[in-house]
């Protein structure tokens, strides 16, 4: 499995969300993000529109398919592009495509018990998600101190100020979703990214 896409992740450490139902503004939203150095980023599949809006920026930027519950989801994505597939749970079926396609999963666990089974079964990257309705910081350094060896991304409603708190809780990455572009525009969201990698790499 080429788990350096998950290694470059976390050298990134700043994993943007892009929520949206219209293929022009994600990929608007996407290259406003590529201008900022982002290098990887997650577009949450949902219609038609955004498995179009992946295979229009698959060439420009690493796109995480995220939102994937099944596996129809999951084949459809890695048509249109994607290199990595995000699901908001822990499934074995997920893990069997991942294997077998060799493309990383971040998997979803809201427990320890989620989490450690995600690890067992060598999911590469696991997501803690909703982070901030099960606990935020507190959670991921409570979760991580009976577990030091998790690779963890945090993600749900994180906000820009709260990356550097997550990151030195022992974060793998933080994922930012709408904090990082709802209501600005394009030009605003490459400088809010630009400050966001500068304070996360700092």
């Amino acid at each position: 499995m080429n788990k350096n896409l998950i290694e470059q992740l976390g050298e990134e450490k700043v994993f943007p969300i892009i929520r949206s139902k219209k293929q022009d503004v994600i990929v608007n939203t996407a290259k406003a993000l590529i201008d900022a150095g982002i290098k990887i980023l997650e577009i949450n599949i949902d219609t038609l529109e955004t498995f179009k809006a992946i295979e229009e920026i698959a060439d420009e930027v690493t796109v995480c398919a995220g939102g994937i519950i099944t596996s129809y989801q999951a084949q459809i994505a890695m048509e249109a592009g994607a290199k990595i597939l995000s699901s908001p749970i822990f499934q074995m079926n997920l893990v069997k495509i991942s294997k077998d396609r060799q493309i990383p999963l971040i998997a979803g666990a809201s427990t320890a018990n989620e989490a450690y089974s995600a690890w067992k079964a060598r999911v590469p990257l696991i997501k803690l998600y909703p982070i901030t309705a099960i606990g935020g910081v507190l959670y991921v350094e409570d979760l991580l101190r009976p577990m030091p060896f998790l690779k963890v991304l945090v993600q749900g409603n994180v906000k820009i100020n709260e990356t550097q708190a997550y990151l030195k809780a022992g974060a793998y990455a933080v994922g930012i979703g709408r904090d990082l572009y709802e209501n600005r525009s394009y030009s605003e969201i490459t400088k809010r990214a630009s400050y966001l990698l500068k304070k996360a790499r700092g």
